[in-house]
């Protein structure tokens, strides 16, 4: 938790200082010891993630702003349902709402898309599981997202897992010739993964004693029959991977043939971001925040 801690601080403090720079001219228009009141409402349908990060932008700026949720990240909402409410300082409040939207709207999407996913395949043996397709400087915080939306964290970046693709295969001399090298570097407890792109790759990757293998973009039978050939092998399980063109209208159809996971890169990468709206209420006299 303190990774993830770290990773909010500095989010936030990158995301404020991108929007306010030298100050808010806008926010100057409004007293100083103004307070105001707030709620974040739902347009639509989704699934909430981001709570920490919108916070962080409002007490960054303001740390007796008091905010009362009445969900939590992971919780479904419905169209017009109410999130939260906030009292605070007047500008604080308006300089830093597009920055917990933003947050709030973003990591609610994946959050979203990755439940659509999960639910599609619920009575399958297959898990769904992210990439290393974020958004450069939010991967961990996407990768909280699919795990609030009921999915499953890949490797969290190029140093706690290895993934042996195509051109790692060609540099390294062949398939056999790869995997030998991994398990000659791999640090303890760190797992090996390797492409393969046809039911001969497989073969070989599996004489060569591979334990978890991605097929990347195979067909309905060629899964079908990649799943059927794993299974005929002596020892140890080998955990198969989907991967390639996989989308809400063909995932169900994925998880049918039998494998163990499905990798989805546009879980983070195509982001339509929930519709949010933080919406002010009226409030006509000034108050000191020190003494409220």
């Amino acid at each position: 938790m303190n990774q993830l801690s770290d990773h909010i601080y500095d989010t936030v403090q990158r995301a404020l200082k991108e929007d306010i720079g030298t100050g808010d001219l806008t926010a100057w228009l409004i007293s100083d010891d103004k307070a105001l009141n707030a709620t974040v409402v739902s347009r639509e349908s989704a699934v909430i993630c981001g709570i920490r990060w919108f916070e962080q932008c409002f007490l960054a700026l303001a740390p007796q702003t008091a905010i009362t949720w009445f969900i939590g990240d992971g919780d479904r909402v419905q169209p017009g349902q109410i999130l939260c409410e906030i009292h605070g300082n007047a500008r604080a409040l308006l300089t830093a709402e597009r920055s917990a939207l933003n947050f709030l709207q973003l990591l609610s999407s994946v959050a979203t898309q990755t439940r659509l996913f999960v639910d599609a395949i619920a009575d399958t043996r297959a898990i769904i599981v992210d990439t290393r397709k974020t958004l450069p400087g939010l991967r961990l915080a996407q990768k909280y997202a699919v795990a609030c939306g009921g999915g499953t964290n890949h490797r969290l970046g190029l140093y706690d897992g290895i993934l042996i693709k195509e051109n790692h295969i060609i540099a390294a001399g062949g398939i056999a010739r790869a995997l030998d090298k991994a398990r000659d570097v791999v640090p303890p407890g760190v797992f090996i993964q390797i492409e393969v792109e046809s039911l001969q790759e497989l073969r070989e990757a599996l004489i060569a004693g591979a334990e978890m293998v991605l097929l990347d973009n195979f067909t309905y039978d060629q899964l079908t029959d990649a799943v059927m050939f794993s299974g005929d092998q002596p020892g140890k399980r080998v955990i198969l991977e989907a991967s390639g063109n996989i989308t809400l209208d063909n995932v169900r159809q994925v998880a049918a043939t039998g494998v163990d996971r499905i990798s989805i890169g546009s879980l983070t990468k195509n982001i339509q971001a929930v519709d949010l709206s933080m919406r002010f209420m009226e409030h006509d006299e000034s108050i000191n925040l020190e003494q409220s």
